[in-house]
């Protein structure tokens, strides 16, 4: 199958581009701009504000994988346009240049932080929607616009591992502390809960999720995640196994942030035939540091 991949010069898109090759698939790259997508592919240049390019990055395909967006939380409080504008309407631009071009099936990259911090943990896929910020806000109205398009909705939580590009991660800084002895800030206490999948699981989501495309014009959705909690301090804990050096800490008030948030992934487990099987805490912060030592070589 011939699958665009939105978002492909990003820290998971390069990782489903390959996930797809490997299953057999043909990954297309898109990108807003020429660069390394992995390895070698035709790669088509196109904006998802841009509806000509869209139109011309869709042709010949059969399938889209849609990762291209916006996906800074916190940010987005200070620029809620710009977040809607990429993430929900470069969404809408997309379907539109997809249903021109008679590209029905997509595999749509969301997050589990739709749900806002529900009291049950962990969060299945029929809680109701509640989303805290404009981030997860623009992906819930892409996801309604997709509710009649034979697509599956992926709702990720807190990817980690390999080469995760963004400092402001809790991965990254605490493998940063500990290479360099300056302090990890943290929020609170180091309570606070999430669930961690490593990427390499994240892209076999992606790849699996393509292997069972709905026939029916209708949208599935399903949480992908570890399914396990791990705290702050639990991650620390294992940097500081991993690496063999101290994390320092440095701590401040805590943020207006869910206690705790895990994903429920039976149901991805169930229909998809796939699992997080290398997403063990520790295996995540030991694959993150193997290649952060490498990068620094």
């Amino acid at each position: 199958m011939r699958v665009l991949v939105t978002g492909a010069n990003g820290y998971v898109g390069r990782a489903v581009v390959a996930a797809l090759r490997g299953r057999g698939h043909e990954p297309i790259p898109m990108v807003r701009a020429p660069g390394r997508v992995g390895e070698p592919s035709p790669v088509r240049v196109a904006d998802l504000h841009d509806p000509r390019s869209l139109r011309e990055a869709v042709r010949d395909v059969d399938a889209v994988c849609h990762l291209a967006g916006r996906t800074r939380a916190r940010e987005s409080l200070a620029d809620p346009l710009g977040y809607f504008r990429t993430n929900a309407t470069g969404t809408f631009l997309l379907l539109d240049a997809m249903a021109a071009a008679g590209v029905r099936h997509i595999v749509f990259a969301s997050t589990g932080s739709v749900y806002g911090a529900p009291d049950r943990q962990p969060m299945t896929e029929d809680l109701p929607p509640a989303p805290p910020h404009p981030y997860a806000a623009g992906k819930l109205a892409a996801e309604l616009a997709l509710a009649s398009f034979p697509a599956i909705i992926l709702r990720m939580l807190n990817i980690a591992g390999g080469t995760d590009p963004d400092p402001t991660r809790l991965l990254p800084r605490a493998l940063t502390a500990a290479g360099c002895g300056a302090p990890l800030t943290v929020n609170g206490d180091g309570s606070a809960v999430r669930d961690y999948l490593h990427i390499a699981d994240a892209a076999d989501a992606f790849a699996a999720a393509v292997d069972h495309l709905p026939a029916v014009e209708r949208a599935v959705t399903y949480n992908v995640g570890s399914g396990v909690g791990s705290s702050v301090k639990d991650v620390v804990a294992a940097v500081e196994r991993v690496t063999g050096r101290p994390v320092p800490l440095e701590y401040r008030p805590a943020a207006p942030e869910p206690a705790v948030s895990i994903s429920d992934p039976s149901r991805a487990i169930a229909d998809l035939g796939w699992s997080p099987r290398r997403s063990e805490l520790e295996e995540i912060v030991r694959d993150a540091w193997s290649t952060q030592v490498r990068t620094l070589r």
